[in-house]
């Protein structure tokens, strides 16, 4: 599922979106791409292979900490 969501203003280290149904929350302007301005409309999506990536690191940490353990 895709979100999209209305750059309304900056204030400061943040950023205040519209969100679908007109609410309007604040979010921290690093996650804000560099080259953004008023009025622009932000995508958010979920990323699976980064995701699935993700959980391949922890799970062969988790892996190699058990097996470091049992040593």
């Amino acid at each position: 599922m895709v979100k999209k969501v209305v750059i309304d203003r900056f204030e400061g280290n943040f950023a205040i979106v519209e969100l679908e149904g007109r609410k309007m929350v604040t979010v921290p302007i690093e996650i804000v791409p560099e080259d953004a301005r008023e009025g622009d409309v932000l995508v958010i999506s979920i990323d699976m292979q980064s995701t699935k990536e993700r959980e391949q690191r922890i799970k062969d940490l988790f892996e190699s900490l058990k097996e470091e353990g049992g040593k």
